[in-house]
């Protein structure tokens, strides 16, 4: 059986996916109710971090200490990842000593090199062009609010970033209708967005992009690897703070979310993400580790 990978949300189907939050959601439970199994017993996930985390370290390495596996954290200095050893040898070396392999890294490339020549499933944790398991996190947060998330209306409000353009494959994924505002410069891949069609829209007025929303999503002004744009960010995006007067624009029930780390005063306010009616970034946070689990699990079975 071909191994399977998760670089992006495009690599399962919508079955697929939703299968796994489903999963994530009953692993949850099943955490809470302390009637987890060690199904993970003798496995090991071999973490690769170019890109320091917090979230996704503590959720991976928790996630299969609870599922009873191990975790080999490998930071820069660890590993000869891109530094004398061929990425493609490293994979070769690495996928024959441990079960499933997550990398955190800056090029997109690096992420599809290493899963071309792996013996076991990749995961992207993080890549400058892409963050899918964030998405499934936050799917399966608004499924536990609000139900499906099939023809509703979500706005993204800031950079058209890596965790944008995963909310763009979402929308072709998952069916619903995404409406993004960006500075003029800092849209998402013009070619996703035509392939997204008439499901995406991007703007540069926050207020049009929220209009209606069931669920309201932004992130930092600046990545990890742009804090020497810092302040020249913080004046292109002045404007495109997600604030209680921007959420009136959206739907009466509508959702904020933000993946994390939030810089208050800069793309939120530190009231919306305080205000728990609202803002869901906790639970959203927590479904990291549920939703990564609930992959491991679909990758590992479905490649075995």
């Amino acid at each position: 059986m071909a191994i399977r990978h998760f670089l992006t949300l495009r690599d399962l189907s919508t079955d697929e996916l939703n299968q796994v939050i489903d999963l994530a959601i009953s692993m949850k439970a099943a955490r809470n109710e302390n009637r987890q199994e060690p199904i993970f017993a003798g496995k090991v996930l071999g973490m690769i971090f170019e890109k320091s985390s917090t979230r996704t370290r503590v959720s991976f390495e928790a996630g299969m200490a609870q599922l009873g596996g191990d975790a080999l954290f490998l930071s820069p200095n660890d590993t000869q990842l891109g530094r004398g050893e061929p990425i493609e040898d490293s994979a070769r070396v690495i996928s024959r000593m441990v079960d499933i392999v997550m990398i955190r890294t800056f090029a997109h490339d690096i992420v599809e090199r290493f899963a071309k020549y792996s013996k076991v499933p990749v995961i992207n944790a993080l890549t400058d062009d892409y963050h899918p398991c964030q998405l499934l996190a936050d799917i399966q947060t608004f499924v536990e609010h609000r139900g499906p998330i099939a023809g509703k209306t979500v706005a993204w409000v800031g950079d058209g970033n890596n965790m944008c353009q995963s909310w763009i494959n979402a929308a072709i994924q998952f069916d619903f209708r995404l409406q993004i505002a960006c500075p003029e410069g800092y849209e998402p891949d013009q070619a996703l967005v035509k392939e997204a069609g008439d499901r995406v829209m991007v703007t540069h007025d926050p207020a049009t992009a929220v209009a209606g929303a069931d669920l309201v999503t932004t992130d930092v002004f600046a990545s990890m690897g742009q804090e020497h744009e810092q302040q020249d960010r913080l004046d292109k995006f002045s404007g495109f703070q997600v604030d209680h007067k921007l959420m009136s624009h959206a739907g009466e029930r509508a959702l904020f979310m933000h993946c994390l780390p939030a810089h208050r005063g800069e793309e939120v306010s530190a009231e919306l993400l305080e205000d728990e009616s609202i803002s869901v970034v906790w639970d959203e946070a927590e479904n990291r580790l549920h939703a990564q689990k609930a992959l491991m699990v679909f990758l590992l079975q479905a490649s075995s």
